[in-house]
């Protein structure tokens, strides 16, 4: 499969936290996608950029604080995050750069 620039722009950056990184234990990848992302263009998507073969692909969508900001209530933006679960004897090393 040869890389499509529309790879680049589902998927934003890795997502480093604690509970990122308890989930890498059980062979999950978790991803910061675009909000109009699906799950099939997630899939394909990983599957090209990072040679692996995708088991799953769960996502959740966190909607943005309401945040003041001198004086004005703004709101931040909304994110969608992937978690891409890998088949057996798969992995995306994201700690170092990508």
């Amino acid at each position: 499969m040869s890389v499509k620039p529309e790879h680049y722009d589902v998927i934003r950056k890795p997502v480093i936290t604690e509970k990122s990184t308890m989930a890498s234990e059980h062979g999950a990848v978790v991803f910061e996608v675009a909000i109009d992302a699906n799950k099939p263009q997630i899939k394909e998507a990983v599957e090209t950029l990072f040679g692996v073969k995708v088991k799953a692909v769960n996502t959740t969508i966190t909607k943005g604080k309401h945040k003041r900001f001198r004086g004005r209530l703004g709101t931040r933006k909304d994110v969608k995050k992937a978690y891409v679960t890998l088949e057996e004897g798969n992995t995306i090393d994201v700690s170092t750069g990508l």
